[in-house]
């Protein structure tokens, strides 16, 4: 679901109370003030809460949760993740020295990890120097995240 900026943490939560099955990938990331640094936890895509419901009967519920606006879809049909992309989602965001949310959606090879923690993920390479950037797009809602990875990891799908 869509839902009002800045609003992602109070939306899942009161989804989570309500008993819905509700998905908030978060990242740690630093921010600086003049005073003192500090880790926060921000959402992996701003905006966005991930629900797994039966619209049938939990459609209305979900939209009256305060901060949530609408689901996201194309013709009034709510785009469906696979489970799995969902899986990949929160495994990135487990590792965030190496996580930075894509404004652009790069053009590369379609690769799948075949070795390490993220072994099975499949994205798409971004190169950067020596070292590679898997790209892992979230396709129904156009966004994407990368990590660094050594390209001897990666496999040609």
């Amino acid at each position: 679901i869509y839902v009002r900026s800045r609003h992602e943490k109070n939306v899942h939560s009161v989804l989570l109370d309500k008993g819905i099955d509700a998905s908030l990938p978060m990242r740690t990331v630093v921010r600086e003030w003049s005073d003192r640094k500090k880790k926060v936890k921000l959402p992996l895509f701003r905006g966005y809460v991930f629900v797994n419901i039966d619209l049938k009967i939990n459609n209305l519920n979900v939209l009256q949760t305060p901060g949530a606006v609408k689901f996201i879809g194309i013709r009034k049909e709510p785009s469906r993740i696979p489970n799995e992309q969902i899986h990949w989602m929160h495994m990135l965001a487990a590792e965030p020295t190496t996580v930075r949310a894509e404004k652009e959606i790069p053009l590369g090879q379609r690769v799948r990890v075949k070795a390490g923690p993220f072994k099975g993920t499949e994205g798409m390479v971004k190169r950067v120097g020596s070292r590679s950037r898997l790209v892992v797009l979230i396709e129904s809602i156009m966004q994407g995240v990368s990590i660094d990875i050594k390209p001897e990891c990666l496999e040609n799908i």
